[in-house]
């Protein structure tokens, strides 16, 4: 594959032109024509569509740019890296993180990134959607049991569970009588349900919706005041439970909560999410549950 081609048909879909390209770059007009002709006749496709004053992509050629130019610009970016000696990463750099853990980790971790790395522009924005990392500009995604995307790849760096825990006030209903509960809102019915393991013994708690809420902090803090038992991640209630502000029922069944970071190539990845995913490994070397209720509580 002809990678100058595909560099030029890039700077055609970039500037929206032939003539705005070979303007903004020194590029001949006619080369630039050229490469893109010979890259429609070896790929067998039609990529742009050429009106009297206007050209669009059709939509196979926004697809190889949205794909190429991330990969050109990774490329770009470690070739300038190797010139320079492996110079400091720079620039900016987009994450998009879960809300909970933008809440009580992302801040923390962005200022701490940042004063590390001064030449770095980061961006977080909270997000609990699955985001289109080409099409919204996103670097790097922390995604919570995301699914398998096969544009993506990335790693595990922090591990999590639940447990049920509620105000020492609250008295632990008998197996048959329900348990007033504090649960997430979400637009599937409310469960009937927990299973829950305590010492070693399963057994599914009755629960009854007492209030719900759109965010894990606010559940949290509602299970706190003593509005119900609630289903929380260890690393957001372990100071609590250590304090004796909250009590556990047990740990909640169900796979544990693996949090990801997810990027689009696993073989150019730039020096900026190079270094996030670095640092990351610093500070949560063993990804355990604790490592993060350390963090959230330093």
């Amino acid at each position: 594959m002809d990678l100058l081609a595909i560099a030029d048909f890039n700077l055609v879909a970039k500037y929206g032109g032939y003539g705005r390209a070979a303007r903004s770059t020194g590029r001949s007009k006619a080369t630039l024509s050229r490469r893109v002709a010979e890259l429609e006749s070896r790929l067998n496709l039609r990529l742009v569509e050429r009106g009297a004053r206007t050209l669009t992509l059709t939509e196979e050629g926004k697809a190889l740019y949205e794909r190429s130019r991330v990969l050109l610009t990774d490329l770009d970016e470690t070739v300038s890296a190797i010139a320079s000696g492996a110079a400091k990463p720079a620039g900016r750099l987009r994450i998009s993180a879960p809300l909970l853990f933008s809440q009580v980790a992302m801040g923390k971790l962005a200022a701490e990134f940042a004063v590390k790395y001064p030449e770095v522009q980061l961006e977080v924005t909270a997000d609990d959607r699955a985001v289109d990392m080409v099409d919204e500009g996103y670097d790097l995604v922390i995604r919570v049991n995301p699914d398998t995307d096969e544009n993506l790849y990335g790693r595990t760096f922090l591990r999590d569970r639940l447990v049920v825990v509620a105000s020492p006030n609250l008295k632990r209903p008998s197996d048959d009588q329900p348990a007033p509960a504090v649960m997430r809102s979400t637009r599937q019915p409310p469960p009937q349900f927990w299973d829950v393991t305590t010492a070693g013994e399963p057994m599914r708690l009755g629960v009854s919706p007492a209030v719900q809420l759109s965010s894990m902090i606010m559940v949290r803090d509602a299970v706190r005041a003593g509005a119900g038992a609630g289903m929380l991640p260890i690393s957001l209630v372990s100071h609590d439970l250590a304090t004796g502000r909250l009590v556990s029922w047990g740990d909640a069944g169900g796979p544990d909560i693996a949090l990801w970071a997810l990027y689009p190539s696993r073989r150019l990845l730039n020096a900026r999410v190079s270094a996030f995913l670095a640092f990351l490994k610093v500070v949560f070397p063993t990804g355990a549950p604790e490592e993060l209720a350390a963090y959230i509580n330093a």
